[in-house]
């Protein structure tokens, strides 16, 4: 069940936020090293899909003067199609996992984490990749939605700005998940500017020609802004909308933790 984390569109889950300003980027180095991570959750197909074509041709992602990735991050969740095998991939790139030793009962998405880590990091480094698009899907009607998760990233913000404006008039809402005491370790974390793409409303376990379309739209022009920003176009101050996380919200339970509500229809 998602809807801790997507299901933002209700009002008291968020606050909408007018006047998120960027300054201007272009004293900012290039962007050189690229990933698309598709598969962190194994039953969203749609980054599932676009990465494993990707792999096999990729001429579609690749732009002069950088190196773009495709990367199925959680394979043997994809295999089985479930969300996960022992615990959430994209709750566990934090310091006390990344950190942990490797034992025999350790969980399979802590030493994936640390693999992934050793290949696109090490986070927080120099060393870690410039830029990683994460592709999820929702069962949530919320079109295509960006995750942006530092307010102060000027590159990320004039992408997402760049984004918006490519597909206008198509909505293209940003989610902000920076908050003091709710933590994301999201598998994204690893990247110096970790791009959020979720996508829905789409099943769990299926792919929908209209959802991977938007998804496939969405990383085309994050990497058309990366080549233009290279190249050493300017981008002056911009401002976006960002929806801001404000609580996690659960659903009623009974004495057995069981959940006892759904959404109402005029919600859902």
């Amino acid at each position: 069940l998602l809807y801790h984390y997507f299901l933002f569109c209700f009002q008291q889950f968020l606050e909408l936020l007018k006047s998120m300003t960027s300054s201007s980027v272009v004293d900012k180095p290039p962007v050189r090293r690229v990933a698309i991570f598709g598969g962190t959750h194994g039953n969203e197909l749609s980054g599932v899909f676009l990465v494993k074509h990707w792999q096999e041709n990729g001429a579609e992602i690749q732009r002069t003067g950088m190196e773009v990735k495709p990367f199925l991050t959680n394979p043997r969740a994809v295999k089985k199609c479930t969300r996960y095998i022992d615990c959430d991939l994209n709750r566990v790139f934090d310091p006390d996992n990344l950190g942990r030793t490797v034992v025999e009962d350790i969980p399979y998405e802590v030493r994936r984490a640390q693999e992934i880590n050793h290949i696109f990091g090490p986070k927080g480094s120099d060393d870690a990749y410039d830029l990683i698009f994460d592709l999820h899907n929702t069962t949530s009607n919320m079109g295509g939605t960006l995750i942006l998760e530092n307010s102060r990233d000027d590159f990320t913000i004039q992408m997402f700005h760049y984004i918006k404006n490519a597909l206008a008039p198509e909505q293209c809402p940003v989610l902000l998940i920076e908050h003091p005491s709710l933590k994301y370790a999201t598998t994204r974390s690893v990247a110096k500017h970790p791009v959020g793409v979720e996508v829905g409303p789409q099943p769990q376990g299926v792919v929908r020609a209209d959802t991977l379309d938007k998804m496939r739209k969405i990383v085309k022009h994050g990497l058309d802004f990366v080549q233009l920003f290279n190249e050493g176009k300017e981008f002056p101050p911009c401002t976006i909308e960002v929806f801001k996380i404000m609580e996690k919200v659960d659903y009623p339970r009974n004495k057995n933790d069981e959940v006892i509500a759904i959404i109402h229809p005029k919600l859902q």
